[in-house]
Formats: C-alpha cells, structure tokens, sequence
C-alpha cells in the first residue's frame, strides 16, 4: 500500500508566478529542509521535462528527482530518479487560480518505501516540512 502526503497552499500571487517559483530547483530547499544542488537543465527550457535536481536532508544519503511533466502555469510532476529507499515516488503539484487572483495550490506524494513501516514515517516529516516550507515560496 502506498504512503500519500497531501498539502494545499494558497499565495496572493498568480499562477505563472508560483509555477515559475515551483519550478526553480533552488527554491525549494525551504520547503523541504534540503541543500539542493541542480544536476541538469531540461529537455526544452531550463526547469522543464527532464530537468534533475539532487536533494540532501541531513544525514541522509542525497537522491535525486526528475522533472517528468511541466505545463506552465497549472501542473509540474515529478519522480525519484536515484538514491532513495522510497519506490514509486510521484510528486504531483497542481496550480489553479483563486477568484482575487491568487494561486491555489494542490502538491500531493505518493510512494511505497523498501523498509517496512518507513513510508509512514516518511510521509509524517514530509507532510510537516512541506506544510512549514510552502508559504515561504512565495507571497
């Protein structure tokens, strides 16, 4: 059975804005507590499909995520491509726009772990650092 993290956030600012600030693999060190180092450009654009981006958290080994589908400004998926225990790993971050013009955000994880019982776990400090990271992305 997969583990699932589910966190919204709303941002004063429009969707292009928070796509773009999504988008940007250095930014996202604040929203998951990692040092993030940008391994590759994109297949088309600097942060589109096939960009690869290497998350370190701690002690823990550093693993690496791919860009798999970027269509600005709604929908930005992604997957662990390297070094991680977790399995099946699918990030999901959909954008829609708010009626004063803001963003809402919809970032669902999903993924099974290699040791028992560790994917929950996972998905408790996940679920806690996105929650905290989010509203310092953007306004």
């Amino acid at each position: 059975m997969s583990s699932r993290v589910h966190v919204t956030q709303t941002y004063r600012s429009d969707p292009s804005t928070v796509f773009a600030a999504l988008a940007e693999h250095e930014n996202l060190g604040p929203v998951f507590g990692a040092n993030i180092t940008r391994m590759r450009d994109g297949d088309t654009s600097r942060n589109g499909v096939g960009s690869v981006r290497r998350l370190k958290i701690g002690p823990l080994p550093a693993f690496e995520e791919t860009t798999t589908v970027a269509e600005e400004p709604t929908l930005i998926e992604y997957r662990i491509t390297r070094g991680s225990p977790l399995r099946n790993h699918h990030g999901v971050q959909r954008l829609s726009p708010t009626p004063n013009g803001g963003t809402r955000l919809d970032y669902t994880i999903t993924f099974d772990a290699a040791v028992p019982g560790l994917d929950k776990v996972v998905a408790a400090v996940l679920t806690r650092a996105i929650a905290r990271g989010l509203p310092k992305l953007v306004p």
